[in-house]
């Protein structure tokens, strides 16, 4: 598997595009998620690398950086791999606003650009540079897709 970076334009044109092709029946092809709360799940990833509040550290983090590699490089993330509590959402979501909301904050991403985003810390894989979050970001989102057939 190639990963991509958001940073590269027509690596986020082909995520836009799959995205905008998201429908709130796409097939689920494994998890418990439903497209919408797919949707809020990723929404909050995003907002890790975007915010500029430091985020509380995972009591793990301090081996987190032997693993952080397995975020942006090219083996496919397993199906059903276990989330973390603060992302696992199980209540039901709009899933047109959420849809909209994730276009925004890709789109967000994209335009901040590696500069904007820098050396981010992770809080459970510590610090991490521009290339790493372009990278990670892509990783995530398109194993979420490709979980609604996308």
């Amino acid at each position: 598997m190639e990963v991509k970076s958001l940073f590269d334009k027509a690596a986020y044109d082909e995520i836009m595009q799959r995205l905008s092709n998201l429908k709130v029946d796409s097939p689920r092809q494994w998890g418990k998620m439903t497209a919408a709360q797919m949707l809020t799940h990723c929404k909050e990833a995003y907002k890790v690398p975007l915010t500029s509040k430091p985020l509380k550290r995972h009591p793990l983090s301090i081996i987190g950086w032997m693993f952080r590699s397995q975020l942006y490089n090219s083996k496919p993330y397993r199906q059903n791999l276990p989330t973390a509590p603060n992302f696992i959402v199980k209540e039901e979501r709009d899933f047109d606003k959420e849809k909209a909301e994730m276009l925004s904050i890709v789109k967000a991403f994209h335009e901040r650009g590696a500069a904007g985003i820098g050396d981010k810390v992770h809080p459970m894989f510590g610090k991490m540079t521009a290339d790493q979050w372009g990278r990670s970001m892509w990783k995530h989102l398109d194993h979420h897709l490709r979980q609604f057939g996308q």
